[in-house]
């Protein structure tokens, strides 16, 4: 046993350095000595482990405390959640993924007055909802968790960089969360607002995305479990103190089988759900997803391997609409709070049957605070809009446009995962296909494309503001019961409509087509409610005029 422990640790210096991946890479296809050791208890990782590139890695290559572990069972060993560690055999991907758009502003609002939801009319659409705080456009993966803990809608304002504003300036590259920021109030643990202006919304659900560095202690959709020690309902704050990576390896690759997977609990319970038709039941060529429990720590912990790889579902892990917040129980009026599974859902399904989708769950976010109505908070639904969209049914997936296949300084190909825009390659994205086209002519084709698509938002958000001031005005006349429950049931549609496209990143190249179809549904939606509630005002004053003859 004490040679056994001798070799783990040895092998665990050796992979930490690079050497032992590089030369175990290369090294006869058979079991190592500490997995063979392993795979005496845990079967099933030795089963993934075997026949594939990552076969002659030692468990202590991201294990750490196995020697402890072989002697007292009941002595967890760690799992390095740190990406760097990928990096040692795969440089190039690890160091475009950690790359940043030179163009990309940080905490540049979608609600400035040149952007995709500008203000005031995203405030009073959103009626007071959290999202009114800070509502930015994306900067790169590198930066996916450190903004959120910034941003003045999650944490009230605690989290500060540690080099103030110069931090801003930086240009991607890989860091910790922690050597970046501090919490400047490391004995407070309450999540409110601590700050003018901010917010405090962020809550667990949000961080399954953001990275995954919590999964070991995450039960299957963030049920409170024995054994497992975050939940849909922990304090955020406890729990963000422990997250350090942005958007880990192993989100996306297995690091047993290296296989492409996804690990996101609600895409997994989505794509197996017989509840509702989804988006995924329903396509014709759908990947095939093999879900295992990996919960050997006394709880359920799910995974999915994917049958090929399949970047729509890698993606689909956080580019979805979801819902992550509490809300309310439109059926009974009863809130529902954090400790309900409902509280961590992916619909899955296309924005004409999201509304369908929610009322089969019972679930709003919000109620406006101006019409009354009952409406959903849309995130970014960006899979759902590809979906069946032109460039999905000719079998393009999300990687070819946003991690086309390069080359490095060596000659040699490998995949980017600088997961930004396809105007940084258009050669490599757009020409692949469009052979005869120019990199000039497809920017300007998605130029245009862009103008047409915010000129149809503006005319909806225009129909939508006679609809708010036309509710302002019935609720002036005293108007009661039926007009008011239709228009707000016309709301509710316009909203639907309209923000499942601010929502969405890149929409209008997605899925022009159904996008110009559902903003004209949003725009006749809000014109209608208008019509009902005027009318409902006219007849009212005609009838009092009447009265007074």
């Amino acid at each position: 046993m004490r040679k056994m422990n001798n070799l783990l640790s040895i092998l665990a210096v050796l992979a930490l350095s690079g050497t032992a991946s590089a030369a175990l890479a290369q090294a006869p296809a058979q079991p190592n000595a500490a997995s063979a050791t392993c795979v005496a208890c845990h079967s099933n990782i030795g089963a993934m482990h075997q026949g594939n590139k990552h076969q002659n890695l030692p468990c202590a290559t991201c294990h750490e405390g196995t020697d402890k572990h072989l002697t007292n069972p009941k002595q967890k060993p760690t799992v390095s959640m740190n990406p760097q560690q990928c990096g040692t055999c795969h440089a190039d991907q690890f160091k475009t993924m950690y790359q940043a758009n030179p163009h990309s502003i940080a905490r540049n609002s979608k609600k400035n007055s040149d952007s995709i939801a500008p203000n005031p009319f995203f405030d009073e659409a959103l009626g007071a909802h959290g999202f009114t705080k800070e509502h930015n456009l994306l900067r790169a993966h590198a930066y996916g968790a450190v903004d959120q803990f910034l941003a003045d809608r999650s944490f009230g304002g605690r989290f500060v960089p540690k080099d103030g504003w110069l931090f801003f300036g930086e240009n991607g590259g890989f860091f910790g969360v922690w050597d970046k920021i501090k919490d400047t109030m490391p004995d407070n643990n309450q999540q409110k607002p601590h700050k003018p202006g901010t917010a405090a919304a962020a809550n667990p659900v949000c961080w399954t995305c953001k990275s995954s560095d919590l999964m070991m202690d995450w039960a299957y959709l963030g049920d409170p479990k024995a054994g497992a020690k975050w939940s849909r309902a922990s304090n955020p704050v406890e729990l963000v103190r422990n997250i350090n990576h942005a958007l880990n390896c192993n989100l996306c690759h297995d690091p047993h089988s290296a296989q492409p997977r996804v690990i996101r609990d609600a895409l997994i319970q989505a794509v197996t759900r017989t509840d509702y038709p989804t988006l995924y039941s329903e396509s014709a060529n759908k990947t095939p997803v093999d879900v295992k429990d990996m919960g050997l720590r006394g709880f359920t912990r799910k995974i999915a391997i994917l049958g090929k790889p399949d970047s729509k579902l890698m993606c689909a892990q956080c580019h979805v609409e979801y819902n992550c917040n509490p809300g309310t129980d439109p059926a009974t009026g009863k809130p529902i709070k954090m400790d309900d599974a409902r509280t961590n859902l992916f619909p899955l399904v296309d924005v004409t049957k999201i509304d369908d989708f929610y009322k089969h769950a019972s679930f709003k976010d919000f109620k406006h605070n101006q019409t009354g109505a009952f409406l959903t908070k849309m995130q970014h639904p960006d899979t759902e809009i590809y979906w069946n969209s032109t460039h999905d049914k000719a079998g393009v997936g999300c990687a070819a446009c946003h991690m086309p296949k390069v080359k490095n300084e060596k000659g040699e190909t490998y995949t980017s995962h600088w997961a930004t825009n396809p105007r940084a390659y258009v050669q490599e994205t757009c020409l692949q296909c469009h052979k005869d086209k120019t990199e000039e002519h497809m920017t300007r084709v998605m130029d245009a494309q862009k103008a047409y698509y915010m000129g149809k938002l503006r005319e909806t958000e225009g129909a939508m503001s006679q609809m708010f001031i036309a509710f302002r005005e019935a609720k002036d006349a005293g108007i009661t019961g039926e007009p008011i429950k239709q228009a707000q049931d016309l709301h509710s549609v316009a909203h639907t409509n309209w923000e499942w496209w601010t929502a969405a990143n890149g929409a209008w190249f997605h899925n022009p087509q159904q996008a110009q179809a559902s903003l004209a549904k949003a725009t006749d939606s809000a014109k209608a409610a208008t019509k009902i509630l005027r009318d409902a005002v006219a007849a009212k004053v005609q009838g009092q005029q009447q009265a007074k003859k």
